[in-house]
């Protein structure tokens, strides 16, 4: 029983025997119920649920699941009606009702946890000396035996460009051999072109089988036959060499799971292609309406908005492109629909694109809230020089100006002024030689100004998914970022491989070391093309509690480290010298979120309900520690759906080599509260209070 129970391949006849040995009680109510809901009311009875007496979280969380059991809701990402029965289906199977193999085992393993957790001691939690022991187990890419390995690679890589560049010579191509020359050259000549960030972006693999080729030929049948049916969907593909170099193909020498997750797909995401909707409800715009967090925008999908503060700028440039298609990437459906591609020529900017810009500019302009915008795409540094150089100029004007008619404005009518302007980039980790010393230049005179105009945070966003991707080229690229005046802040997405035990702490360790703070650890959003992917909410919960929780710094400790940040040193110094002076294995400066559709990222969440199939139905309340947009008070509470029960998760990992045991606290997470925002990213106070009114929002719904 408890082999089986470690291996989480339970059948339904095998939770039967649980609960009639280990929760006898439940089984005895269930059995003397005349009802469903008579064995809910006798549940609440006989538990001590009733009445408004403070309960332990445990039985709160079984009387949540009591009280919600009968609801009718609409789930928030599909939209659906789902009626709640957790009870009512844990009494059917109780008392013998239908087929006991029709009864999924995850939903009734996940159910008989919730009733032994109330029952039953609590676990106790790792200490930091377990934590760091989990966090050696994961390697960096700036430990010498993987640079070691990854030259290798990076050779066997260019002897494959060779032969692919002698099979297509083309006569207008920057990367193309003079004749006669031999093969020592051009492995010469391809080393020297392996530094320029254009060449790997031209020789990305864009096809199943020269991904295959550059990975020395050792795809499995299997994933040939995703990507042969990839390719008959339509389904873009688009890695670089470099990226493809940090990869180990023996998958003896060290564990890549997180790199390839990360860019090569799952057969979920292959067969749902075609039939992806928008997760993000607020970026499905209509002309003249308003998105669903209340926000007018420009029609033509340049700006997106959840927040008073804050607008998302999407170019038309090259920057609609990436550095690579995650596979989990949250703007999927716009490669399904073709508004992002890697057709570089065609992604170049119109000449209408300079007037356009203008008109997105005068947006900001003419918004009375708007303080941060973030540039993104795509990718902002997929932007050619001259083009990301024209969208900052513009940027600087526009806050200029702002600046200026604010003066004429009287107290209490100011409108708010840019104070932040940021980045959002995967490069620095797909193409660090894209950081190249003219955009070092454009980015440092860019600060220079700006900050006499009253800007003074200067954020580059980019996601790095695990130490394996922290290379000597990319540290590199983020000291001359640094250097440059920009803050690089990190975005995990918190996939499977990301969710092993110690290898976000691993991370935050390694990011930290180059000067890199930890800003977000998302949640990915669970709609089907990522159910191979998706890490429970549970899951993130309990790295919060258990491992970040051993880099969290106090309030004292957070003012030194802002002190040394803002001292215009070296992050990488400011960073380290707090974690030497502290003793701290890492920095937690991240919050640990899920973005939800409509209101906004949060991890402030109840279960209320495990679904027939075991996935858990979690009511997310917006988070409370930033302001939203009116519209938000209407919608106090979203139902979210995850797509993957936490036995489905917990199978995965121990087909990844995970030890269960390292896992077993997960069920008793089913309550989170989002962490307050670190005081290093809070907007800075202005010298003169801004409006309270709001433009561009919907009055009806206001």
């Amino acid at each position: 029983m408890h082999m089986k129970q470690k291996k989480m391949k339970l059948a339904s006849k095998d939770v039967k025997i649980m609960f009639e040995t280990n929760l006898q009680n439940i089984q005895q109510i269930a059995i003397s119920s005349l009802s469903a809901d008579d064995f809910k009311q006798q549940l609440l009875k006989d538990l001590h649920l009733e009445g408004e007496i403070p309960l332990s979280p445990d039985k709160e969380n079984l009387k949540r699941l009591i009280l919600h059991d009968g609801m009718t809701i609409k789930e928030a990402s599909t939209e659906k009606m789902i009626k709640l029965e957790t009870i009512t289906c844990l009494y059917n199977f109780l008392t013998g009702k239908g087929n006991i193999e029709d009864y999924n085992p995850d939903f009734l393993f996940d159910v008989y946890k919730q009733f032994e957790e109330s029952t039953c001691s609590q676990s106790t939690l790792p200490d930091k000396k377990q934590m760091i022991r989990w966090m050696k187990r994961w390697d960096s890419g700036t430990d010498s035996k993987i640079i070691e390995i990854r030259k290798e690679n990076k050779q066997r890589i260019i002897n494959r460009l060779i032969e692919r560049i002698d099979k297509h010579q083309y006569e207008k191509s920057r990367y193309a051999f003079p004749p006669g020359i031999s093969f020592i050259e051009k492995q010469e000549m391809v080393n020297q072109w392996w530094s320029d960030f254009r060449f790997h972006l031209s020789m990305a693999a864009r096809s199943s089988r020269e991904l295959n080729h550059l990975m020395g030929d050792t795809f499995s049948d299997e994933m040939k036959a995703i990507y042969q049916t990839a390719k008959k969907k339509g389904i873009p593909i688009f890695v670089t060499p470099y990226y493809l170099s940090l990869m180990d193909i023996s998958e003896n020498n060290y564990d890549d799971a997180a790199l390839r997750s990360y860019v090569f797909y799952s057969q979920n995401l292959v067969d749902t292609f075609g039939n992806i909707k928008a997760w993000e409800k607020e970026d499905q715009v209509e002309a003249g309406k308003p998105n669903a967090a209340g926000w007018l925008v420009p029609e033509g999908h340049n700006i997106h908005r959840r927040y008073p503060e804050v607008a998302i700028l999407i170019p038309d440039t090259i920057g609609r492109a990436c550095g690579g298609l995650c596979a989990s990437c949250q703007r999927l459906y716009d490669f399904q629909s073709g508004r992002f591609n890697f057709d570089m020529e065609a992604l170049k900017p119109k000449i209408t694109w300079d007037s356009k810009l203008k008109q997105l500019m005068k947006y900001f302009l003419e918004d009375k809230q708007l303080r941060d915008i973030l540039i993104t795409g795509g990718d902002a540094l997929m932007s050619r020089n001259a083009s990301l150089k024209k969208i900052l100029e513009a940027v600087y004007v526009m806050a200029k100006q702002k600046h200026h008619d604010n003066k004429k404005r009287p107290l209490g009518e100011k409108y708010a002024e840019i104070q932040r302007v940021r980045l959002g980039t995967r490069l620095p980790v797909y193409l660090p030689m894209r950081i190249n010393d003219e955009l070092i230049t454009i980015l440092s005179d860019f600060k220079k100004k700006a900050i006499k105009i009253g800007i003074s945070q200067f954020f580059i966003q980019t996601h790095f998914q695990t130490p394996l991707e922290i290379t000597p080229e990319v540290r590199d690229g983020i000291r001359k970022l640094d250097a440059a005046g920009w803050t690089v802040t990190n975005q995990l997405v918190y996939n499977v491989a990301a969710s092993r035990r110690g290898h976000t702490a691993k991370l935050r360790r390694e990011l930290n070391k180059i000067g890199v703070l930890c800003y977000y650890t998302f949640s990915v959003k669970g709609f089907e093309e990522n159910h191979a992917v998706f890490t429970p909410n549970s899951r993130s919960l309990q790295e919060q509690k258990e491992e970040k929780i051993f880099g969290q710094i106090n309030a004292t400790e957070a003012n030194q480290l802002i002190k040394n940040l803002n001292n215009n040193g070296s992050h990488e110094k400011g960073i380290n010298q707090i974690e030497k002076k502290f003793d701290l294995p890492f920095l937690a400066t991240d919050r640990n979120v899920m973005n939800l559709p409509g209101i906004g990222k949060s991890m402030t969440f109840n279960l209320v309900a495990i679904m027939p199939d075991g996935c858990r139905l979690l009511a997310f309340s917006h988070d409370s520690t930033r302001r939203h947009s009116p519209v938000i008070s209407d919608m106090p509470i979203v139902y979210i759906k995850e797509n993957k029960s936490l036995a489905e998760y917990i199978r995965q990992l121990s087909d990844m080599g995970e030890k269960i045991s390292d896992y077993s606290s997960i069920w008793k997470y089913n309550t989170g509260k989002t962490e307050p925002r670190f005081a290093f990213y809070e907007y800075p106070k202005p010298a003169e209070e801004y409006t309270t009114d709001y433009s561009n929002i919907d009055q009806q719904s206001h």
